[in-house]
């Protein structure tokens, strides 16, 4: 709840709280943001600055209290004695925005620009301060410990303002912090990076024109003894698919500021007198109890208040995509041989992925355009997706809407729909980016595809958007809510479409696009060691059902790595589970071993999508409904290796609970020329004999199935012995390189 008294607000959750105070020079002081604390508790966070700072400016020269470089702030503005970063520049002129009203409300305040579902909870808080010629609404909104924070500038006076830079959100935290971000490249999102702040800014951002695979929105801030499990954290993201920034700076004083908001960089908007600037939502949270606290507060505001209301604990099929399979290369009868194959497996969505449309053999051609093209698809989609659907799956599809080749008849109609620089264009991936600043483009781009959407029975779509641009500069604001209005007009009348958006993979996995699709394609690298990776770092701001996950083929595209297959299968578990290989050239036992992948999935579904996920030391654990499922992944395996333990979370120490290994076979092949010792006759390991063998025969692995206290399964369960050279027996656990094991722990109604 929100309470005012004698100039203080105070927005408080279950553990959260923000002590916000206006001081009697109408600056918003940020008092305290942090563990919940009581109402009346102010005084005990004020600012007290005794003699002050030698050459600090005062905004009375009587009281080293109004000092604002020294203050805790929630907002302020340049060249009135801040000398910290601003969240707000209006071309190098000064600001000294003063508090002027309050209002309190229920729900959030309609500003137009909240992208967040309120379903009916939450509370706000308006503050409005001004200037002459200018005012500034500060929106706070609280959901349960998460705040939603935006700004909105109006002009009011006679002459344009020209807005260089306006942020979502300033805090100033007291303390000392390491910064997390997450960052990387394509085929390599989300690497964790942790830094020192210090009297150095640090800044994660992106200037790419996307939220980026190479700076992620969201940042951490903890101090230095958190753990996973314990310490103090902080957590921010960005309601926001666009150029980002988040920066911190501790000041001499010991004040860390934290500002959030759209990238300033080419930033530039001439706001005329009596128009508004609004900005994107700033995300903020805290925690006492780590970085697996703040995780599980975060996965509750995703999933409660940013996906779609339709898709809230909503299970999503079990998909098959087209793509690493026959890539450009099908037809009719291909795509459906593979349906059925996919079916026989039990996938329930089938998905054709890029090539179905105009001249589109290879990605230099086509983008921009959507006629069918009837030499691949003589049946048309319609046609396919009524096959498919007859084989009892539904059907999907991919687009690109937002890009263009130059080798198509939308370019070569409408050259002046690209986005370009006045230069000449530079491409990637052969292609430009279409214009979504012009209403004629969104407009092409919404019909088209919805006309495509209501031609045939489509119930998924994998929106992708491959490449940077390098000419949006001072357009890149508005392209995005460009976007934002195409996809509002598209899937907005088609809730019943489940869409998943992609940019390169990874290049756009955002809250923003969140808001319109409930999952993202996290990465085109699907290598389950790398995924470990990806996904782990995606689990501390978003909850694993937002995670588009497949199991490809081994030796991977991204890595050349060969991983087993059990790996493959239980990475892509902790997400939203799919396929994507081409069939055909799958082993009996290979198959077998989907089966029964999928339908252990389907069994525990609703857990593995929808559980709550936590992060173990070796792997990843889920619960819910009295299931725990967790997931051990190994490295390189180790001669004689000792014994090891697993150390399960949250459950409950009184209770006993029924732990067991899920199944798992081991080929022959893998033991190679050890065959030879137990064989009663001499054979060849790379022999006709033996590799026949190995396609066909199987043997069991290290089954473990016992019954443990909660408080037991929490302290550490020994598992069974690793393979210690030269044998196999059934009790021990027989991994290769990257192996991985997955436990069932359920509570015991006995």
């Amino acid at each position: 709840m929100i309470s005012y008294q004698d100039g203080i607000f105070h927005l408080r959750g279950e553990t959260v709280s923000m002590v916000l105070k206006v001081d009697r020079w109408g600056l918003l002081e940020l008092l305290h943001f942090g563990e919940a604390v009581a109402d009346g508790d102010a005084e005990a966070f004020r600012f007290r600055p005794g003699l002050g700072w030698g050459s600090s400016v005062l905004l009375d020269d009587t009281d080293t209290e109004s000092c604002p470089d020294a203050l805790g702030l929630a907002w302020s503005g340049p060249g009135r004695g801040d000398y910290r970063e601003s969240p707000l520049e209006l071309g190098g002129e000064a600001v000294d925005l003063r508090y002027e009203s309050h209002t309190v409300s229920d729900g959030i305040v309609p500003t137009g620009t909240s992208l967040v579902q309120a379903h009916g909870e939450g509370e706000s808080l308006t503050v409005t301060l001004s200037q002459p010629g200018a005012k500034l609404q500060l929106i706070f909104t609280l959901f349960g410990d998460v705040i939603c924070r935006r700004t909105v500038l109006e002009n009011t006076g006679d002459r344009p303002l020209t807005v260089t830079k306006l942020m979502s959100s300033l805090l100033d935290l007291q303390g000392s912090f390491l910064m997390t971000t997450f960052d990387g490249g394509w085929i390599r999102e989300r690497e964790k990076h942790t830094v020192p702040v210090g009297p150095g800014r640090i800044v994660n951002e992106s200037t790419t024109g996307a939220s980026s695979n190479r700076h992620a929105t969201g940042v951490l801030l903890s101090e230095t003894d958190t753990t996973e499990d314990h310490g103090r954290v902080y957590g921010f993201d960005l309601i926001w698919s666009g150029n980002h920034h988040t920066a911190a700076q501790q000041s001499l004083q010991g004040l860390t500021r934290v500002v959030q908001g759209v990238s300033p960089a080419g930033f530039a908007l001439t706001l005329e007198p009596g128009a508004k600037l609004r900005t994107p939502e700033a995300v903020m949270t805290f925690s006492t109890e780590g970085f697996g606290g703040l995780s599980a507060i975060l996965h509750r505001f995703v999933s409660d208040h940013i996906i779609p209301a339709q898709w809230r604990r909503k299970e999503r099929p079990v998909l098959f995509n087209s793509w690493e399979g026959c890539m450009f290369d099908f037809d009719h009868r291909r795509l459906v041989g593979l349906a059925k194959d996919a079916k026989d497996l039990g996938c329930e969505l089938f998905v054709l992925d890029d090539g179905w449309f105009g001249q589109r053999n290879d990605d230099t051609a086509g983008l921009g355009d959507y006629t069918v093209n009837k030499k691949k698809l003589p049946h048309g989609l319609k046609g396919l997706g009524e096959k498919i659907n007859s084989l009892g799956m539904s059907f999907g599809l991919w687009f690109e809407p937002e890009s263009v080749n130059m080798d198509s008849d939308l370019y070569r109609a409408h050259p002046d729909w690209a986005l370009t620089d006045g230069f000449q264009p530079l491409l990637g991936r052969h292609q430009l980016l279409l214009d979504l600043t012009k209403p004629e483009v969104r407009d092409y781009i919404v019909e088209n595809v919805s006309a495509i959407l209501d031609s045939a029975p489509i119930s998924y779509v994998k929106w992708d958007m491959n490449r940077h641009s390098v000419a949006l500069g001072v357009k890149a604001y508005d392209h995005i809510l460009g976007l934002y209005e195409v996809l509002a007009r598209i899937f907005g009348p088609r809730p019943q479409i489940l869409l998943e958006t992609c940019a390169s993979g990874g290049d756009r996995s955002d809250l923003g696009m969140l808001c319109f699709g409930p999952q993202v394609w996290c990465s085109d690298n699907t290598d389950p060691i790398c995924r470990q990776t990806i996904q782990g770092s995606l689990s501390y701001l978003y909850p694993q059902s937002t995670f588009g996950a497949h199991v490809s083929a081994a030796p991977h595209a991204q890595t050349l790595r060969s991983t087993p297959l059990c790996t493959r299968g239980y990475v892509s578990f902790f997400g939203c589970l799919g396929y994507e290989l081409d069939l055909k050239h799958l082993l009996g036992i290979e198959k077998d071993e989907i089966r029964a992948q999928i339908g252990l999935y389907k069994q525990y579904r609703q857990v593995f999508q929808f559980g709550q996920f936590r992060r173990l030391d070796n792997g990843w654990q889920v619960s819910g409904d009295g299931i725990t499922i967790a997931a051990c992944f190994r490295g390189l395996v180790e001669a004689a290796p000792g014994y090891e333990r697993l150390r399960l979370k949250g459950l409950d120490p009184q209770k006993r609970y029924r732990f067991h290994t899920v199944p798992r076979k081991l080929r022959i092949g893998q033991f190679g020329s050890l065959v030879k010792h137990v064989a009663p006759v001499d054979l060849d390991p790379n022999g006709l004999i033996l590799r026949t063998a190995d396609r066909h025969i199987t043997l069991p692995d290290g089954e473990q199935a016992f019954t443990a206290s909660g408080a037991a399964l929490m302290a550490g369960i020994r598992l069974l012995p690793l393979f210690r050279g030269t044998g196999y027996h059934k009790d021990q656990r027989t991994l290769t390189d990257f192996g991985a094991e997955l436990y069932i722990i359920e509570e015991d109604q006995t």
